[in-house]
């Protein structure tokens, strides 16, 4: 009798498997670390056949990049509720956003931590992705702000440097959230909507804080004399 053929798989199909190894091994070994080799082990499938798929170890991580962070985006859109108050949608994008990160600890770190360490071509895409996150928080935050203050004209400098600071505060506290087993997604995004909403709240309501005028070059204090 003949060797018995295997049923060949979808090339999507064996993509994902690739893929899926790509991103435990990147995740966890980093992209310095990480060799085709125990990829392809992972994934069940030959080197060559790695090669032949997706060309290069540069080309695999770019894949990874983007698929990781496609998924990302998608979780967070999914999650928000475009009928709901913009207190609430702004809640549901947070928690669907820790969900995500803390469900896919191999894909945050390949996108947080090993795109970012290893220059171009890996850190624009991983900007990409964060840029079209700021862009989504952005109008949130806009949007709340302005009916707040019936003020269409809100500086628009001021509302995106509230969601940079949003989406970085969320970035970092995914990743400690992420090293913290304790830590749940839902106690992350309470921390941060707490921490975030105190200020935004405190914003719509017009209280602004305010800094200290700056001095003058001339006005400055004598500094203190120097002991002997």
């Amino acid at each position: 009798m003949g060797a018995v053929k295997t049923k060949r798989m979808p090339r999507a199909v064996r993509e994902r498997q690739m893929l899926d190894a790509a991103v435990r091994i990147f995740g966890q070994r980093g992209y310095t670390a990480a060799s085709m080799d125990e990829i392809a082990e992972l994934a069940g499938v030959s080197k060559p056949l790695v090669y032949l798929y997706l060309n290069s170890k540069e080309d695999l991580f770019t894949a990874c990049i983007r698929r990781e962070a496609a998924a990302l985006t998608a979780a967070v859109r999914a999650g928000v509720r475009q009928d709901l108050p913009v207190e609430r949608q702004l809640w549901e994008g947070l928690r669907a956003f820790f969900a995500h990160t803390a469900e896919h600890p191999d894909g945050w770190s390949v996108l947080y931590l090993q795109a970012r360490r290893h220059g171009e071509p890996f850190v624009s895409e991983a900007a990409a992705m964060r840029a079209e996150i700021v862009a989504f928080v952005t109008r949130l935050v806009a949007v709340a702000a302005r009916e707040a203050h019936r003020d269409p004209g809100l500086p628009e400098r001021e509302v995106a440097g509230l969601a940079e600071a949003l989406v970085g505060a969320a970035e970092s506290l995914a990743a400690w959230a992420n090293s913290t087993p304790e830590v749940s997604a839902h106690q992350a995004a309470s921390t941060l909507m707490n921490f975030a909403w105190s200020g935004l709240g405190s914003l719509m309501g017009g209280k602004v804080w305010s800094p200290p005028p700056e001095r003058d070059h001339g006005d400055r204090p004598p500094a203190p004399l120097s002991s002997p």
